[in-house]
């Protein structure tokens, strides 16, 4: 069979839409779809019935229920789907100049036999780059800004505008609409909630703001780059109670490490801490010496009071009456992606037709692999807030991830899969108390197991009852609801905004 053959490429703008336009000869080639194809997400025309295929496809998509978004940085190959998918094909067609969009670039090469679209952030040719970004950086060391009554949030390093920021956000909306609230989003695919403003980190815009702004409100470091004002208060919300060690408290840290760990914290006005036995916690992983404000996750005040479950659903792909197991571990030291001790796929089919399971990677595991991709399983790690997937869940199956803290408010039944517990507690990243003795639902190593505890679940909710009320009454007491509205007025006693 002759290889298809690309034979005209056109970056379009339609109805407001922008999209790749493809003409592809197929002869003698059943071809049902013309696609780009990612690792965490895709597009895809129907291929017309005849030899010529005219395709078009959109470069602004919908992602879990949100529209208009760019599809996430990275490379996408061109790809024929039919009986015998492919993605060798002869360019013909001369390759259109890069294509700029206010949330994203974009930018066709021949490369390997086939067709490729580099998706990257939408930055100016004097933002993008090593030299241009020092050039930025200078300037911002050097500025010194009008004050601006605004809040500077981000989240996992810009990967989705979730967590405990949110939480802030969506309490700042209601209570104090007067702040202006920036997001620092990695590109145009994040997306963020209706009236706040996104900045795409390492934009001229992004700079300013980091050094305008009165609050930055994170979840995780600052990183290097950060020079705070006398006018500024930065919040560390952090992102989950920890059961595996932290910074300090790790096995022999490094010079650099202590050194990092101390510059970083010094950089912190206050760290939010969701129970006492956290705020302990940071007080020595970070040698935090100014207070912490013990208030709870403002993250899982929509799980306290109950989130919209059936648009979540709507916006995830459960089908109705299906039980959802949420598998949700942590991410390891010695590894860049997601851990799968189950085969993940074939696992999704053990459970049963009534069942569906969303498979959640750690965030620092969302730029490596691929999505999984089998009947009954859903791959939600580039879902943007894990505590809309908490709500959803009737059995979460974790490790050692801090949403084993979180899920405790529901009530509902946790499973922990530990096939490398030995080597993870001992030789990784050891641990603050004994999961064993305290775990509040059964540690299981085999799949078997974990299976057995799933079917028997309601069996293992009654085993455990009495553990679970204690680990909630020590890890979720003030997840009530209201830490969000508790975390605000703290900061506007303390005079912040």
């Amino acid at each position: 069979m002759r290889r298809a053959r690309v034979t005209q490429l056109a970056f379009a703008e339609v109805d407001g839409v922008p999209a790749l336009q493809v003409t592809v000869e197929a002869p003698g080639r059943e071809t049902t779809t013309v696609r780009l194809e990612g690792a965490r997400a895709r597009v895809e025309a129907p291929a017309a019935p005849n030899g010529v295929r005219d395709a078009r496809l959109p470069l602004l998509v919908e992602r879990w229920g949100a529209a208009g978004l760019a599809l996430p940085s990275g490379a996408y190959r061109l790809t024929l789907g039919g009986a015998v998918a492919t993605s060798r094909l002869v360019v013909d067609a001369a390759l259109p100049p890069r294509f700029t969009h206010p949330l994203f670039h974009a930018q066709l090469r021949a490369v390997g036999g086939g067709l490729e679209l580099t998706v990257s952030a939408p930055l100016a040719d004097d933002e993008r780059g090593r030299t241009a970004q020092r050039r930025l950086e200078r300037a911002y060391r050097r500025e010194r800004p009008q004050p601006e009554n605004a809040v500077f949030l981000e989240s996992f390093y810009g990967q989705s505008a979730s967590c405990n920021p949110a939480g802030i956000a969506e309490v700042l909306r209601r209570s104090r609409p007067e702040v202006t609230r920036y997001w620092s989003v990695v590109d145009g695919s994040v997306a963020i909630p209706d009236g706040d403003r996104r900045l795409i980190e390492g934009s001229r815009e992004w700079w300013r703001v980091r050094g305008s702004a009165r609050v930055l409100v994170v979840n995780d470091w600052l990183r290097k780059r950060y020079r705070k004002r006398p006018h500024q208060h930065v919040l560390q919300t952090w992102h989950g109670t920890m059961l595996k060690r932290l910074a300090l408290d790790r096995v022999s840290p490094g010079l650099r490490t202590r050194l990092a760990v101390r510059r970083e914290s010094g950089r912190w006005d206050a760290l939010l801490a969701q129970n006492a036995y956290s705020a302990k916690v940071f007080r020595s992983a970070y040698a935090f010496t100014r207070g912490t404000w013990d208030e709870g996750y403002p993250r899982n005040d929509r799980l306290a009071m109950g989130a919209d479950t059936e648009r979540i659903r709507a916006a995830v792909g459960i089908p109705a009456g299906a039980r959802v197991v949420l598998y949700a571990p942590t991410w390891r030291d010695d590894r860049t992606e997601m851990v799968d001790y189950l085969d993940l796929t074939s696992f999704a089919q053990s459970l049963g037709p009534d069942h569906v399971l969303l498979v959640r990677g750690h965030s620092r595991t969302l730029r490596y692999g691929r999505d999984l991709e089998a009947e009954r399983l859903v791959d939600v790690t580039g879902y943007p807030d894990v505590s809309d997937l908490l709500q959803l869940a009737d059995v979460l199956v974790t490790d050692y991830s801090s949403v084993m803290f979180d899920f405790a408010s529901t009530g509902r039944p946790v499973i922990f899969f530990t096939p490398d517990l030995a080597h993870y507690s001992s030789d990784l990243r050891g641990f603050y108390f004994d999961l064993l003795a305290e775990a509040p639902g059964p540690v299981v190593r085999t799949r078997e197991e974990l299976l057995d505890a799933i079917a028997d679940i309601e069996v293992t909710r009654e085993r455990y009852r009495q553990q679970a009320s204690r680990w909630r009454e020590r890890f979720t007491p003030l997840d009530d609801g209201h830490a969000g509205e508790r975390v605000v007025q703290r900061m506007v006693d303390a005079g912040w905004l």
